[in-house]
Parts: C-alpha cells; sequence; structure tokens
C-alpha cells in the first residue's frame, strides 16, 4: 500500500499563491507516476497536472499552464504543486494521486492511491 498526505490549501485572493505539499509513504518502489487532480463543488474531478516518479517529465493540463509548477523532492518522498495567479476558478478540493502502471496520465481511474485532498479557496 501508498500512503499520500496532503498539505497547503486555504484561503487566498485572486492572483496570490498557493504551495501544496504530498507526502508520501508506503510501497513506494511500485510508483511510476503521480499527479494532482481537483474537483469543484457540482463538477467531475480534473487533472492539473502529472509528475513521473524521477520528476524528469512533467506534464499539465491548458488550464493551468505557466501558472502552476509541479515538482518532487525524492529525498524528501513529496511532490509539490506551486501554483501562482490563482483565479477564481481554482476553487476546488486538490488531491494528490499515485499509480503504479501509468499510460494516460490525465485519467483519475489510471491512479490506485489517493489523499484526503485539501481545499483551495480563491477570492475574487
Amino acid at each position: 500500500q501508498v500512503q499520500l498526505v496532503e498539505s497547503g490549501g486555504g484561503l487566498v485572493q485572486a492572483g496570490g499563491s498557493l504551495r501544496l505539499s504530498c507526502a508520501t509513504s508506503g510501497r513506494t518502489f511500485s510508483i511510476s507516476r503521480m499527479g494532482w487532480f481537483r474537483q469543484a463543488p457540482g463538477k467531475e474531478r480534473e487533472f492539473v497536472a502529472t509528475v513521473s516518479w524521477s520528476g524528469l517529465s512533467t506534464y499539465y493540463a491548458d488550464s493551468v499552464k505557466g501558472r502552476f509548477t509541479i515538482s518532487k523532492d525524492n529525498a524528501k518522498n513529496t511532490m509539490y504543486l506551486q501554483m501562482n495567479s490563482l483565479k477564481p476558478e481554482d476553487t476546488a478540493v486538490y488531491y494528490c494521486a499515485a499509480g503504479r502502471s501509468v499510460t494516460l496520465p490525465a485519467r483519475p481511474s489510471e491512479y490506485q492511491y489517493w489523499g484526503q485532498g485539501t481545499q483551495v479557496t480563491v477570492s475574487s
């Protein structure tokens, strides 16, 4: 099993920044890719960004490209999402996810392990 714990959410004004963290533990040797997803009230869970376990390969949703940066600190077994120039439409619960064999990294069903989520609220 793999355990994921998110932190760093909160309330911020439009244009501001937040950094989310996702600490991993357990059988992390089985993980090939990690990602961030988000879900707003009444909407489906949507892809935000993904990073390979090595940290060398990243991919972003068009809606966050140029504003968000995903990264990994392998020494700390922690993934991050630096969010800049936040907009009210970024408001959602943000989830980190980890997958053993991910071929379609934007698809939530590709990931076997999920954190509990952290709320991000951007006020206008």
